[in-house]
């Protein structure tokens, strides 16, 4: 070193300075990961809380938006692309400083901010959160990382389709290797179909509300925000530009909600598949959060019929209650365990079990949900699913209908539990749902009914329909 170099004085060290942005987005993923929180319920409070303080504008709500839900959904490839660029076991890594180099990692190669602007702004996360030492370890790997788009890290860091082709998608769609089978299972077909509906669950979904009918009007819907019409819900307006569902008016009166296409497919289906008798006495077993049971009881008081809405959880089914409040017909919510009801048997003409699930065809929403889930999660819901099944076949009448739903397409939560129930009671027979559902393409051979979001737009959702015969 010269006698210059040697004379010449440090550097003043430079605070590192906070990015409102990155900072509630490290904060979310941070809550999914320690707390098991969803993003989906973590970030709103958080985005709320940032608007109210006068820190954050729309465009920086969308970006960290993104920053969340891009960094979740493509968590798996960007794990294995971060593992090819440092010289220990992921598993060792410290879950804050994967957090920091994952946000890093998608914002270098899953959106357009200019590659020094990725790296400077993850470095400085990290002097903020995590210390200037391990700051200097984010900036080599993402460093690193920077140095290829990400068709070619995933070229580099995922197996080659002919030798594993599970594995291969599981890296490419950001997939466990569980679920990429799971689904191929329940979808059927080559590879094309499959590939279509990893991506799809790794697209933002749209947000879909739901007119309830007698209460608001899917014009009065559209001519709040800007949308498009339902492709298949006759009471479906989507919302084109994202926006607030909250600040629209009839959304904030309860006469219409946020609901999934499929889950108003659903609903309806039921109300409108045909039963011998009576028709006055409607059942929602399993009621919570309330977007099915709203709509039924909607459609329930323009028939004169009443709906008794159950949920076991409590805190739940104060959800279903102000889901319902000032719906104009009959109904009742209670708390209730669906497996030791408090209801007669033969009590109700139409019956909806929508059975706590493992969330399969719901990922796009919950993209942490992929993770989080394992294989055995399955055999735990297994037994409940059943149960809940054959008390709600003991609670409809002979002549009425049973909707057996779930919000995934794994065969074992579907087609496995209804075909093990109608084999053990007997005295019950499947319906055809498809025509229930009218204009919907591709709904297979029958009679029951999966939905794709690939196909058609919406979570996963699986319908059986069952008349009690004896």
């Amino acid at each position: 070193m010269s006698e210059q170099a040697r004379r010449r004085p440090p550097k003043p060290y430079r605070r590192p300075q906070k990015d409102p942005v990155r900072m509630l987005a490290f904060e979310a993923l941070r809550a999914v990961d320690e707390r098991d929180a969803y993003a989906n319920l973590v970030l709103p409070p958080l985005l709320r809380k940032a608007r109210e303080g006068g820190t954050f504008d729309a465009r920086d709500a969308a970006l960290a938006t993104e920053l969340v839900y891009g960094t979740l959904r493509r968590q798996g490839t960007y794990d294995a692309i971060i593992a090819a660029c440092i010289d220990r076991p992921l598993r060792e890594v410290d879950p804050p400083v994967l957090d920091v180099l994952a946000l890093g990692a998608h914002q270098l190669l899953g959106t357009r901010i200019p590659t020094h602007a990725a790296v400077s702004a993850s470095v400085e996360l990290a002097r903020v959160v995590l210390g200037d030492g391990r700051a200097k370890f984010v900036n080599a790997v993402l460093r690193k990382i920077s140095r290829q788009d990400l068709d070619a890290w995933v070229a580099q860091v995922a197996p080659p389709y002919d030798k594993d082709p599970e594995d291969h998608l599981a890296v490419v769609h950001s997939h466990p290797r569980w679920i990429v089978s799971a689904l191929w299972d329940a979808l059927g077909g080559g590879r094309a179909g499959i590939e279509d509906l990893l991506e799809a669950d790794n697209e933002r979904p749209e947000v879909t509300l739901v007119a309830r009918p007698g209460r608001a009007t899917t014009e009065e819907l559209a001519g709040a925000t800007e949308s498009l019409p339902g492709r298949w819900s006759p009471y479906a307006v989507r919302m084109a530009e994202g926006g607030e569902p909250g600040a629209i008016e009839a959304v904030k009166e309860g006469r219409a909600g946020v609901q999934d296409e499929g889950s108003q497919l659903v609903a309806l289906a039921l109300a409108n598949a045909p039963v011998e008798g009576a028709d006055t006495r409607w059942l929602d077993g399993c009621a919570g959060p309330g977007g099915k049971a709203a709509l039924l009881a909607a459609l329930a008081a323009q028939r004169g019929a009443a709906l008794l809405a159950s949920e076991k959880q409590p805190h739940r089914a104060r959800l279903v209650e102000r889901a319902l409040a000032g719906n104009p017909g009959p109904y009742q919510v209670i708390a209730a365990d669906g497996t030791r009801p408090p209801w007669r048997p033969g009590s109700f003409d139409r019956v909806l079990m929508d059975v706590p699930c493992s969330g399969l065809g719901a990922l796009r929403r919950r993209p942490e949900a992929r993770w989080r889930r394992r294989p055995e999660d399955l055999d735990g819901f297994a037994p409940l699913q059943r149960a809940l099944l054959t008390e709600a076949l003991s609670a409809v009448r002979v002549g009425g209908v049973v909707g057996y739903a779930t919000c995934s397409p794994h065969l074992a939560e579907t087609r496995v539990v209804v075909d093990d129930v109608l084999k053990r009671i007997g005295g019950a027979e499947l319906i055809d749902a498809r025509p229930l559902l009218p204009g919907v393409p591709a709904l297979g051979d029958g009679p029951d009914v999966q939905l794709w979001p690939h196909v058609h737009g919406t979570d996963a959702m699986y319908l059986a329909l069952i008349r009690r015969t004896a």
